[in-house]
């Protein structure tokens, strides 16, 4: 996969925004008073786990659905009475993409291209043509790569300030889900097009995001740059039995912002989300301590130790 540009300027100014969102179905608090900005020029990754609110909090924004309490925004205006005005600056890539089975690629664009007042026929057809995407196949017979780079192909087509992506590469095998991904790095980085995207491919967002919430049963739990979020947190382990550890060990723990730490005969490791180097040291130094060390974490397992339950997993 190719090397995201982290580096994308951003205006400071919000093209999508939850405003305190909550939203109930009965008794059931799907979110709980959301609030995040999108901003100019930024992709932003909403992750949770299943259930977490993800796919309420996106319908509301693309004004499909109101909130309980508190304002959805596109664009500044309020989602839910803006939404035919604000539509034709969004472009969405549902994570079912629901394309008529028995029309072809080029039938399907031709009718898109109606609903727009920009749209780019050529660039359709040369994207298509470039990722081997037969036009003259009906939907329902290409694969689910193909069907997922034809839905992206449309939701950019009309070049869109703001394209939603909802979980873009489910259901899609290892390799068409890395060709999605680096396809998409490089038509991010020649538009410049703001992005919010939800996923459960996490190594996939962790390619391509600047930013990232993370929702946890229903409040959003963490919301900051990535390059942040990677400095502070780390995977620590050393080699101590659990009976030997002292209050002073414990201590320089809590400091690192200790999320999880678990033991065993082997030794201990420990989530922290507070990381500091000097901390680390005096950690690493304690007495009884051997064979410290302090690992970087992908996103996939920041965000197991934020929105899952344990060292273990999510």
């Amino acid at each position: 996969m190719s090397t995201p540009d982290h580096s994308r300027p951003s205006d400071g100014q919000a093209v999508a925004a939850l405003d305190r969102v909550s939203i109930r179905y009965g008794r059931t608090l799907a979110a709980d008073a959301v609030s995040l900005e999108v901003r100019r020029g930024q992709v932003y990754a909403l992750l949770g786990r299943n259930g977490a609110g993800k796919s309420s909090l996106v319908r509301c924004l693309l004004g499909q659905q109101r909130a309980t309490a508190g304002r959805a925004l596109l664009f500044g205006a309020d989602a839910w009475t803006t939404r035919r005005l604000a539509m034709a600056r969004v472009g969405v890539m549902p994570e079912e993409p629901d394309m008529p089975r028995n029309l072809h690629a080029d039938a399907i664009a031709a009718f898109c291209s109606r609903l727009y007042r920009r749209w780019d026929s050529a660039g359709v057809a040369a994207r298509l043509d470039r990722l081997e995407v037969p036009r003259r196949l009906p939907s329902g017979r290409l694969s689910k790569g193909q069907r997922a780079q034809l839905a992206l192909t449309l939701a950019l087509a009309h070049g869109p300030e703001l394209l939603i992506l909802d979980d873009p590469t489910l259901g899609l095998d290892a390799v068409a889900r890395h060709e999605l991904w680096d396809d998409l790095i490089g038509d991010l980085a020649d538009r410049g097009t703001t992005v919010l995207l939800t996923t459960h491919d996490l190594a996939g967002a962790d390619g391509i995001a600047d930013r990232v919430g993370i929702l946890k049963d229903g409040r959003l739990a963490l919301d900051e740059d990535l390059e942040t979020l990677r400095a502070r947190f780390r995977r620590v382990s050393f080699r101590r039995r659990p009976s030997e550890v002292e209050s002073t060990q414990v201590a320089e723990l809590e400091t690192l912002g200790a999320l999880q730490v678990a033991g065993s005969s082997l030794g201990f490791e420990a989530v922290v989300g507070s990381f500091d180097a000097e901390a680390f040291a005096r950690f690493a130094a304690s007495p009884g301590v051997t064979e410290p060390e302090a690992r970087a974490m992908s996103l996939e397992e920041i965000f197991v130790a934020v929105a899952g339950d344990g060292l273990g997993g999510a």
